[in-house]
């Protein structure tokens, strides 16, 4: 089964720091964009086999996000 989760990331001085929105426990780095993709999916294939071990229930993905413009 194929589940899609929304990455949230920002520039950091060292390269990438993101989250997922939905399951907000997987965080990860990388220096380049393409580094943190490969560790943001290794972390999340982590975070499932723990939550499987723990029978804990598993956030579902799809999360939908909007920017709001406000002028400041």
């Amino acid at each position: 089964m194929l589940s899609n989760y929304t990455a949230r990331y920002i520039k950091i001085g060292s390269g990438y720091l993101g989250q997922l929105v939905e399951w907000p426990e997987v965080v990860t780095e990388g220096k380049t964009l393409e580094e943190y993709g490969e560790m943001l999916k290794d972390a999340l294939k982590e975070m499932f086999l723990a939550y499987h071990q723990q029978n804990k229930e598993i956030p579902s993905g799809g999360a939908l996000l909007e920017q709001v413009p406000v002028e400041v």
